[in-house]
């Protein structure tokens, strides 16, 4: 069996962090099983999480900005700008998509929600009818390493956080399953 194409996905903005090793060691592990990974390091490369006009190089509507409407408009006349563009790319030739981030008031970094709603942008990574079980990256996995600074018995069931299933529900089931990914 081939090797993968792993896209790698990590938003934290220390290099020395856990997270960066956890990304390091991934991917060391991964190219060594014979695996190909790419690195989004969000924080290093300067990624800008704020979704507004500049995503595009075309306008749907220049009297009301409706982003899913401006999103479809890019999709369909390749019009994203070149940082969207670029992770799209990332996205398009990964089989596998991996996030690794730290849990910061409960979700991820907004570097990383600002790169779903961004780059996973209606036309490219969804549309109408396509969603979950027949969304658009079905057939490909992703998976999420996620650091916390809470102990595991604080994301039990009987702990103060509750299962780390439900505080990692908004990424994994209305985000990556939501775009067909098996998570």
């Amino acid at each position: 069996m081939g090797g993968h194409n792993i896209l790698l996905v990590l938003a934290n903005p220390e290099p020395a962090s856990f997270c960066h090793a956890l990304a390091e060691a991934a991917a060391g592990a991964l190219r060594t099983g014979g695996h190909d990974v790419t690195i989004s390091d969000l924080f290093a490369q300067g990624f800008n999480p704020v979704a507004g006009r500049h995503d595009f190089l075309t306008v749907a509507d220049p009297e009301r900005f409706h982003y899913q409407s401006e999103q479809a408009k890019a999709a369909r006349e390749n019009a994203f700008s070149s940082e969207i563009t670029a992770e799209q790319a990332k996205v398009a030739a990964a089989d596998i998509l991996v996030f690794v981030f730290p849990l910061w008031w409960g979700s991820p970094p907004a570097i990383l929600k600002g790169w779903l709603e961004r780059v996973l942008a209606y036309g490219f990574a969804y549309v109408d009818g396509c969603r979950f079980d027949t969304g658009l990256l079905r057939g490909r996995r992703a998976m999420i390493g996620v650091t916390t600074g809470g102990t595991v018995e604080r994301f039990s069931p009987q702990g103060v956080y509750g299962p780390i299933e439900g505080v990692l529900y908004p990424v994994r089931r209305l985000a990556l399953e939501y775009m067909g990914y098996d998570v």
